[in-house]
């Protein structure tokens, strides 16, 4: 297996539980880590073997970007499940996001939620 993690990617989305928040948004910031099934890109050196950052970080910015969620991790699901429809060689996708503007009247600096989804 090969792995790829892709740490601290910023977007902004429309995801909360309040309308407001959906309807204003905020930054939030997400980690990715890609596990193949295989080490055949060791072997290859080929980008369809492996995991292509570029790809990776272009359907987790349309997921986070295009897509309205409750809950943040139905968000971190859908990252994984979309990466995993569209990639038959990765075994196993966690994600992570985090938000820091959450409606809790106390310091802290985010709330994150971590989902890992496994192929088929």
């Amino acid at each position: 297996m090969a792995v790829l993690r892709i740490q601290n990617m910023m977007f902004y989305g429309f995801h909360g539980i309040y309308e407001y928040e959906r309807e204003q948004g905020q930054k939030f910031y997400v980690d990715v880590e890609v596990e193949t099934k295989d080490d055949k890109v060791a072997e290859t050196d080929d980008v369809k073997d492996g995991a292509d950052p570029a790809a990776v970080y272009s359907i987790v910015r349309d997921a986070v970007e295009n897509k309205r969620f409750q809950m943040i991790e139905a968000l971190a699901a859908h990252v994984g499940d979309m990466l995993l429809s569209k990639h038959d060689h990765f075994a196993r996708v966690t994600t992570r996001v985090r938000k820091p503007a959450v409606p809790i009247s106390g310091p802290l600096d985010y709330v994150e939620s971590e989902a890992t989804r496994y192929a088929k």
